[in-house]
């Protein structure tokens, strides 16, 4: 095996990353793993609900598998889905050799319930910091090892050639460029929720991992499917701070402003509906009234349970003179959780030899076109163990071809790629006509919009680094034109122009970039 082989390169540093760079230093690798920000800095830490995993009494992993399908809306690959819940419980097994402290209660794992599962199968730390738990369990190990850490290091770009993949990396000002060859790449760089106006997510999720493996020639796919959370906190001035699907699946429910409870006439699961049924209910509501904001109403808990099992949520609140337990909470939908990303196959081989991808970066069909809540941070881990197995032997592989192949040019442009006012025309312009319910006709628009900002942003050299900004605009354009080739409602993704599913889109959207503009 070549020495650089053994030297893999990891771009991320969320669960994803830090479970690969953990496990191939296991299996006998010397990992580097790049982080844009600090090492602990990704969505990972945010996530407040938790990982799922069937190993409660009266639960399987047949259930698991059962509920994930479901969810998916006729689009989850099953020997995918297979994977991911029956090998959650050794994941798990995983987190707690590493130090995960998992909430226990008698001395067995405490598990939550959340919408669209069958049984109670979320487990927790801390309550709501779950993500905040693994991601500082993990930094510490990693911390531990002789794991060489670049922080503050962004990918610009990667190509092919006889070497297999070149990195170039360099500061986040654009200084130290530096090109790294002959090792293999592993794209962990997690989801692009802050691209949209309202989000869930930290500032550093914008996606770009995707764009550019998208302009090394790594086919995209599901790029439709964009997941939006129904419950994040609405107040003028501050974050939308989620609150965590947990409250609900503990029995909190959600009230218009004149305190009438709207989620039984939508779905007979109410709360507990998938979330694309209850984010579109929360959004009709609001078209429907006027409204900025629904209440989310937990008064009916017990204070004592509430304090304990939210800690986070509560003092979050508290910043805002709101106890959970005598107030409702204002909220409204936000962009949340990227379920397309970089076509790759169960083992995380995308199209270009010696670049693999696991976590939120991914598309490997396994939400097929809606998340299950939980089965995020389970992602990472699961499909992450089949990297750092692959890296430490290699073997060939590629991702399945998708049902419909678009081809998308990315054109020379005029080198503005500096303009940071153009970030925010894009996450108003996704949030507007590329958001929670969408029509054709601003579909068309947002098309035609971004395409200008392309040749606006774009380097006029070819051989030019695309800024981040130019990498914003190229994941928007992957998201609009999938959305407006995909002329039906699944999942995550709604057309009022076409509202119901159709047999005949019953397929994935793979995108691949042409040539020539």
């Amino acid at each position: 095996m070549p020495r650089g082989s053994r030297a893999p390169l990891i771009i991320g540093s969320g669960i994803a990353g830090l479970y690969v760079a953990l496990r191939s230093r296991e299996l006998g690798l010397s990992p580097t793993i790049v982080t844009k920000s600090v090492l602990d800095e990704a969505n990972t830490r945010y996530a407040q609900g938790g990982i799922a995993a069937a190993i409660g009494v009266g639960d399987s992993v047949d259930l698991h598998l059962r509920d994930t399908i479901r969810a998916g809306a006729g689009l989850v690959d099953r020997a995918a889905a297979l994977r991911l819940t029956h090998e959650a419980p050794a994941r798990i097994a995983d987190l707690v050799r590493y130090g995960v402290p998992f909430d226990t209660v008698e001395g067995q794992i405490a598990l939550g319930r959340e919408a669209a599962h069958s049984r109670s199968r979320i487990l927790h730390a801390g309550g709501d910091a779950t993500g905040l738990r693994i991601e500082e369990t993990l930094k510490a190990r990693v911390l531990e090892t002789d794991i060489e850490v670049r922080e503050r290091t962004v990918l610009r770009r990667l190509d092919t050639g006889r070497d297999g993949i070149a990195a170039t990396l360099s500061r986040p000002d654009g200084r130290d460029v530096e090109v790294v060859r002959g090792r293999p790449v592993v794209l962990a760089t997690g989801g692009a929720g802050s691209l949209y106006r309202e989000s869930s997510n930290p500032s550093i999720a914008t996606g770009e991992g995707v764009a550019i493996a998208f302009r090394a020639g790594a086919r995209i796919a599901d790029m439709e499917f964009l997941q939006f959370h129904p419950t994040t906190f609405c107040r003028a001035g501050a974050p939308r701070f989620l609150l965590t699907e947990a409250l609900r699946g503990e029995g909190a429910v959600l009230r218009g402003a004149g305190g009438e409870r709207f989620m039984p006439r939508y779905h007979s699961a109410a709360e507990l509906a998938p979330r694309d049924v209850v984010t579109r209910a929360i959004q009709s509501e609001l078209v429907r009234t006027g409204a900025r904001c629904v209440y989310l109403d937990a008064t009916a808990l017990p204070a004592e349970r509430l304090f304990a099992r939210f800690p986070t949520v509560c003092r979050f609140l508290a910043g805002y003179h709101l106890d959970p337990s005598r107030d409702r909470i204002p909220v409204v939908p936000a962009a949340h959780y990227m379920i397309g990303g970089v076509a790759t196959d169960l083992e995380g081989h995308t199209s270009l030899p010696g670049l693999l991808a696991c976590g939120e970066v991914t598309s490997t069909g396994v939400h097929g076109a809606n998340r299950l809540a939980s089965n995020s941070l389970l992602e990472g881990l699961v499909f992450g163990e089949h990297v750092a197995r692959d890296l430490a032997r290699p073997r060939r592989g590629r991702p399945p071809a998708p049902g419909r192949l678009l081809s998308l040019p990315v054109p020379a442009g005029e080198g503005h790629g500096l303009d940071r006012t153009v970030t925010t025309q894009v996450r108003d312009l996704l949030w507007d006509d590329v958001g929670i319910v969408r029509e054709g006709g601003a579909l068309e628009g947002a098309v035609r919009r971004l395409d200008a900002l392309a040749l606006r942003c774009e380097p006029s050299d070819p051989a030019g680094l695309p800024g981040p900004v130019a990498n914003h605009v190229e994941l928007a354009r992957l998201i609009a034109w999938s959305a407006l080739t995909r002329t039906e409602s699944r999942g995550a993704h709604y057309r009022s122009d076409h509202p119901r599913s159709r047999a005949r889109w019953r397929l994935h959207i793979g995108i691949g970039r042409t040539t020539t503009a």
